[in-house]
């Protein structure tokens, strides 16, 4: 597994596939992906999970943190994670944040994050704010 810079093009077939297969390719490219760092973890020269990172100031947000299928449960996504987090940290951000599937709660409080604020929909998924305050 190795975990490299990636560019945000990079990140919209796995963010569709994986997160978004019911909308149209568009719906994953953000305007602001150019704004961000993007991230993916490479299986035998194959790209299996990515990540997207925006710092503003003090604080950084992830989104769009996607496994394929076949590599789920491996831990190649808390691997991703804690290696952004580790940047964070040298970086010195206070917190970093995500609006974080409801169904995915207990897989972000194993790294010590915690739900702040009311829950929200979007294109019919419920998701979560939560945060990391170092």
């Amino acid at each position: 597994m190795e975990i490299k810079p990636i560019n945000a093009s990079d990140t919209w077939q796995i963010r569709h596939e994986v997160m978004w297969p019911d909308q149209p390719f568009e719906f994953v490219q953000l305007e602001e992906d150019n704004l961000g760092f993007h991230y993916g973890v490479f299986e035998n020269d194959k790209l299996v999970s990515i990540v997207s990172c925006f710092i503003n100031d003090d604080e950084m947000q992830f989104r769009k943190l996607a496994t394929l299928p076949d590599y789920q449960g491996s831990g190649i996504a808390s691997s991703l994670l804690n290696y952004i987090f580790n940047i964070a940290r040298e970086k010195k951000l206070k917190r970093v944040w995500c609006n974080a599937r409801a169904e995915k709660k207990k897989f972000y409080e194993k790294f010590g994050m915690v739900v702040i604020g009311d829950a929200f929909t979007k294109a019919g998924q419920e998701f979560i704010i939560m945060q990391l305050v170092f």
